[in-house]
């Protein structure tokens, strides 16, 4: 199962995601779902590096399925709109193939 955690400030401000583990749908190489994961998160990191002007750190583990983003600066309208989008997507993922492949969790710090 993979397991993606939003953090958020008290104030609802987007502050780190941490996505671990592997889907476990299919064989390694052919699970969508763990595909549809991975696309909606780092297309996220790359969208926020290339198109606002949020800082983030981002780390990675392939063998382990950790991708991990920490904002060093907060998000300018885009670059809401565009974790907004990512949960969005994780959500319809959630919807489409159960809690049993992605576990989608809240916390505020």
């Amino acid at each position: 199962m993979t397991t993606v955690t939003i953090i958020k400030s008290k104030n609802g401000k987007y502050k780190e995601v941490i996505c671990s583990g592997h889907a476990g749908f299919a064989q390694a190489g052919e699970d969508i779902v763990c595909s549809a994961i991975s696309m909606l998160v780092i297309n996220t990191i790359n969208s926020l590096d290339r198109l606002t002007r949020t800082q983030l750190e981002v780390h990675s583990e392939e063998e382990s399925g950790l991708i991990k983003f920490r904002l060093l600066s907060e998000p300018d309208e885009g670059g809401k709109l565009l974790l907004d989008s990512m949960i969005l997507g994780l959500q319809n993922v959630v919807a489409e193939y159960g809690k049993k492949y992605l576990k989608l969790k809240f916390k505020e710090v």
